[in-house]
Protein backbone atom coordinates (compact mmCIF):
# COMPACT_ATOMS: atom_id res chain seq x y z
CA UNK A 1 0.00 0.00 0.00
CA UNK A 2 2.78 2.32 0.95
CA UNK A 3 4.69 1.55 -2.29
CA UNK A 4 1.53 2.25 -4.32
CA UNK A 5 1.10 5.61 -2.60
CA UNK A 6 4.72 6.55 -3.29
CA UNK A 7 4.34 5.58 -6.96
CA UNK A 8 1.19 7.70 -7.27
CA UNK A 9 2.97 10.70 -5.74
CA UNK A 10 5.91 10.23 -8.11
CA UNK A 11 3.59 10.00 -11.12
CA UNK A 12 1.71 13.08 -9.98
CA UNK A 13 5.01 14.90 -9.69
CA UNK A 14 6.01 13.92 -13.21
CA UNK A 15 2.58 14.92 -14.52
CA UNK A 16 2.85 18.36 -12.91
CA UNK A 17 6.34 18.85 -14.34
CA UNK A 18 5.12 17.79 -17.78
CA UNK A 19 2.22 20.25 -17.62
CA UNK A 20 4.55 23.04 -16.53
CA UNK A 21 7.00 22.19 -19.29
CA UNK A 22 4.19 22.08 -21.85
CA UNK A 23 3.00 25.54 -20.86
CA UNK A 24 6.56 26.85 -20.81
CA UNK A 25 7.18 25.48 -24.30
CA UNK A 26 3.96 27.07 -25.53
CA UNK A 27 4.97 30.50 -24.22
CA UNK A 28 8.55 30.15 -25.47
CA UNK A 29 7.14 29.43 -28.93
CA UNK A 30 4.93 32.52 -28.72
CA UNK A 31 7.91 34.64 -27.68
CA UNK A 32 10.15 33.21 -30.43
CA UNK A 33 7.51 33.88 -33.10
CA UNK A 34 7.05 37.45 -31.87
CA UNK A 35 10.81 38.03 -31.94
CA UNK A 36 11.04 36.62 -35.48
CA UNK A 37 8.21 38.89 -36.63
CA UNK A 38 9.97 41.98 -35.30
CA UNK A 39 13.24 40.88 -36.90
CA UNK A 40 11.55 40.54 -40.31
CA UNK A 41 11.66 43.81 -42.28
CA UNK A 42 8.44 42.82 -44.10
CA UNK A 43 6.44 42.40 -40.88
CA UNK A 44 8.22 44.44 -38.23
CA UNK A 45 6.77 47.74 -36.97
CA UNK A 46 10.32 48.83 -36.14
CA UNK A 47 12.28 51.27 -38.26
CA UNK A 48 15.10 49.91 -40.44
CA UNK A 49 17.63 51.24 -37.97
CA UNK A 50 15.83 49.66 -35.01
CA UNK A 51 15.54 46.29 -36.76
CA UNK A 52 19.31 46.17 -37.15
CA UNK A 53 19.73 46.64 -33.40
CA UNK A 54 16.81 44.42 -32.36
CA UNK A 55 17.73 41.15 -30.68
CA UNK A 56 14.69 40.14 -28.64
CA UNK A 57 11.81 41.50 -26.63
CA UNK A 58 11.98 41.74 -22.88
CA UNK A 59 9.42 39.49 -21.18
CA UNK A 60 8.38 38.83 -17.61
CA UNK A 61 9.25 35.39 -16.27
CA UNK A 62 6.67 32.85 -17.36
CA UNK A 63 4.08 32.57 -14.60
CA UNK A 64 1.60 29.70 -14.61
CA UNK A 65 -0.71 31.61 -12.24
CA UNK A 66 -1.39 34.15 -15.01
CA UNK A 67 -2.80 31.41 -17.23
CA UNK A 68 -6.38 31.91 -16.12
CA UNK A 69 -9.52 29.91 -16.84
CA UNK A 70 -12.37 32.42 -16.90
CA UNK A 71 -16.12 32.15 -17.18
CA UNK A 72 -17.12 33.15 -20.72
CA UNK A 73 -20.39 35.08 -20.81
CA UNK A 74 -21.63 35.77 -24.32
CA UNK A 75 -23.36 39.11 -24.71
CA UNK A 76 -26.49 39.87 -26.69
CA UNK A 77 -26.10 41.12 -30.23
CA UNK A 78 -26.37 44.82 -30.92
CA UNK A 79 -23.32 45.80 -28.88
CA UNK A 80 -21.49 47.39 -31.79
CA UNK A 81 -19.45 50.51 -31.14
CA UNK A 82 -16.52 52.46 -32.56
CA UNK A 83 -13.36 51.86 -30.60
CA UNK A 84 -11.01 54.78 -30.01
CA UNK A 85 -7.53 54.53 -31.44
CA UNK A 86 -4.32 56.51 -31.24
CA UNK A 87 -5.44 58.36 -34.39
CA UNK A 88 -8.76 59.55 -35.79
CA UNK A 89 -9.56 56.04 -37.03
CA UNK A 90 -12.60 54.52 -35.29
CA UNK A 91 -12.95 50.82 -36.21
CA UNK A 92 -16.20 49.01 -35.43
CA UNK A 93 -16.15 46.26 -32.81
CA UNK A 94 -18.75 44.18 -31.03
CA UNK A 95 -18.70 43.68 -27.28
CA UNK A 96 -18.74 39.95 -27.83
CA UNK A 97 -18.44 38.54 -24.32
CA UNK A 98 -17.34 39.10 -20.76
CA UNK A 99 -14.67 37.08 -19.01
CA UNK A 100 -15.08 36.72 -15.25
CA UNK A 101 -12.33 35.24 -13.12
CA UNK A 102 -10.85 35.25 -9.64
CA UNK A 103 -7.18 36.01 -9.05
CA UNK A 104 -5.62 36.01 -5.59
CA UNK A 105 -9.04 36.14 -3.97
CA UNK A 106 -10.43 39.05 -5.98
CA UNK A 107 -12.90 38.87 -8.83
CA UNK A 108 -12.22 40.60 -12.15
CA UNK A 109 -14.36 41.19 -15.23
CA UNK A 110 -13.01 41.96 -18.69
CA UNK A 111 -14.82 42.67 -21.93
CA UNK A 112 -13.77 40.70 -25.00
CA UNK A 113 -14.30 42.24 -28.44
CA UNK A 114 -14.71 41.11 -32.03
CA UNK A 115 -13.63 43.20 -35.00
CA UNK A 116 -16.25 43.68 -37.73
CA UNK A 117 -13.49 43.89 -40.33
CA UNK A 118 -11.54 40.82 -39.27
CA UNK A 119 -14.54 38.54 -38.84
CA UNK A 120 -15.23 38.81 -42.58
CA UNK A 121 -11.92 37.08 -43.27
CA UNK A 122 -11.87 33.26 -43.07
CA UNK A 123 -8.56 33.30 -41.23
CA UNK A 124 -9.93 35.55 -38.47
CA UNK A 125 -13.64 34.71 -38.34
CA UNK A 126 -13.21 33.16 -34.87
CA UNK A 127 -10.75 35.78 -33.66
CA UNK A 128 -11.42 37.75 -30.47
CA UNK A 129 -9.55 40.75 -29.12
CA UNK A 130 -8.70 41.55 -25.51
CA UNK A 131 -7.02 44.94 -24.96
CA UNK A 132 -6.32 45.87 -21.35
CA UNK A 133 -4.45 48.23 -19.05
CA UNK A 134 -3.10 47.39 -15.62
CA UNK A 135 -0.97 48.76 -12.77
CA UNK A 136 2.33 48.00 -14.52
CA UNK A 137 1.67 50.56 -17.29
CA UNK A 138 4.15 53.43 -17.50
CA UNK A 139 6.50 51.45 -15.26
CA UNK A 140 7.56 48.08 -16.62
CA UNK A 141 5.05 47.99 -19.50
CA UNK A 142 3.79 50.30 -22.23
CA UNK A 143 1.60 53.12 -20.96
CA UNK A 144 -1.03 52.51 -23.62
CA UNK A 145 -1.78 48.98 -22.44
CA UNK A 146 -1.31 45.58 -24.01
CA UNK A 147 -3.28 43.14 -26.16
CA UNK A 148 -4.14 39.42 -26.08
CA UNK A 149 -5.49 37.48 -29.06
CA UNK A 150 -8.15 34.84 -28.39
CA UNK A 151 -10.43 32.45 -30.27
CA UNK A 152 -14.14 31.89 -29.74
CA UNK A 153 -14.45 28.94 -27.34
CA UNK A 154 -16.97 26.15 -27.81
CA UNK A 155 -18.13 26.15 -24.19
CA UNK A 156 -18.74 28.64 -21.40
CA UNK A 157 -15.11 29.02 -20.29
CA UNK A 158 -12.08 30.58 -21.91
CA UNK A 159 -8.37 30.50 -21.08
CA UNK A 160 -6.75 33.93 -20.86
CA UNK A 161 -2.99 33.59 -20.75
CA UNK A 162 -1.46 36.92 -19.77
CA UNK A 163 1.94 35.41 -20.57
CA UNK A 164 0.91 36.04 -24.19
CA UNK A 165 0.21 39.74 -23.70
CA UNK A 166 1.96 41.81 -26.38
CA UNK A 167 2.41 45.49 -27.18
CA UNK A 168 0.51 47.46 -29.82
CA UNK A 169 2.68 48.70 -32.68
CA UNK A 170 2.29 52.22 -31.29
CA UNK A 171 4.63 51.25 -28.47
CA UNK A 172 7.43 51.31 -31.04
CA UNK A 173 6.45 53.94 -33.61
CA UNK A 174 3.91 56.77 -33.64
CA UNK A 175 2.92 56.24 -37.27
CA UNK A 176 0.54 53.38 -36.44
CA UNK A 177 -3.14 53.55 -35.50
CA UNK A 178 -3.73 51.34 -32.46
CA UNK A 179 -6.93 50.57 -30.54
CA UNK A 180 -6.99 52.17 -27.10
CA UNK A 181 -8.12 49.74 -24.38
CA UNK A 182 -11.55 50.87 -23.12
CA UNK A 183 -11.67 51.99 -19.49
CA UNK A 184 -13.84 48.97 -18.64
CA UNK A 185 -10.74 46.84 -19.21
CA UNK A 186 -8.52 48.68 -16.76
CA UNK A 187 -7.43 45.99 -14.28
CA UNK A 188 -6.53 47.13 -10.79
CA UNK A 189 -3.82 44.50 -10.68
CA UNK A 190 -0.13 44.25 -11.47
CA UNK A 191 -0.07 41.88 -14.42
CA UNK A 192 3.58 40.83 -14.21
CA UNK A 193 3.31 38.55 -17.22
CA UNK A 194 3.79 38.85 -20.95
CA UNK A 195 5.81 41.49 -22.74
CA UNK A 196 7.57 44.39 -21.12
CA UNK A 197 8.52 47.69 -22.72
CA UNK A 198 12.13 47.52 -23.85
CA UNK A 199 14.05 50.50 -22.52
CA UNK A 200 15.36 51.46 -25.95
CA UNK A 201 11.78 51.95 -27.12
Amino acid sequence: MRITTILILILLGYTTQAQDLSHTEEIRKFQDELNKEYSNPKKSPLSKEAIKKFEAHDFFEIDESFRIKAKFIRLETGNSFRMKTSTNRMPVYDKYAEAVFTFEGKQYRLTIYQSHQLRLMDEYKNHLFLPFTDLTNNESTYGGGRYIDLNIPTGDTIVIDFNKAYNPFCAYRDKYSCPVPPTENDIKLRVNAGIKLNKEH
